[in-house]
């Protein structure tokens, strides 16, 4: 009994940090703020998928102006579907050094689909997220939680 315990711990003493690395730095829940009012408005978790690249659903909303409110403005899969649990960002890839780019984000609010970029900032602690239509790009700053 005691070598089975010894064999189970040493298990997932090995098998820890290979979880550990695995786990992409930006996968995670953050806070996102405004970029035009300062306030927080959102809470999205950041997953990875098995082919390696990063999604984000809204996992809550702060003071909605409506409770429960859709995406009406959509014009893909999302048109009417709650944004509370609405995946926003796509397909992002890793580029390395903390930076991210090749997906797509929504914005709810508009129903426009951005290509976007992300870049890891002060230590992993806020993730800088932008959208952009041609050349012209808007960011904002999220926090982690």
């Amino acid at each position: 009994m005691i070598k089975l315990r010894q064999s189970i711990l040493l298990a997932a003493l090995v098998l820890l940090p290979a979880l550990a690395q695995a786990a992409d730095p930006v996968v995670g829940r953050w806070k996102t703020i405004d970029g035009e009012t300062g306030k927080p408005k959102s809470y999205v978790e950041i997953t990875q998928a098995a082919n390696g690249t990063l999604n984000g659903r809204i996992v809550e909303l702060i003071n909605p102006s409506k409770p429960n409110p859709t995406c009406d403005k959509c014009k893909d899969d999302r048109k009417d579907k709650p944004i509370t649990g609405m995946e926003i960002i796509r397909g992002m890839k890793a580029e390395g050094g903390g930076k991210y780019a090749g997906g797509t984000i929504l914005k709810p609010d508009e129903g426009k689909v951005y290509k976007s970029k992300m870049a890891l900032i002060e230590g992993g602690r806020k993730l800088e997220v932008s959208g952009c239509v041609a050349f012209i790009c808007k960011s904002q700053v999220w926090e982690r939680q």
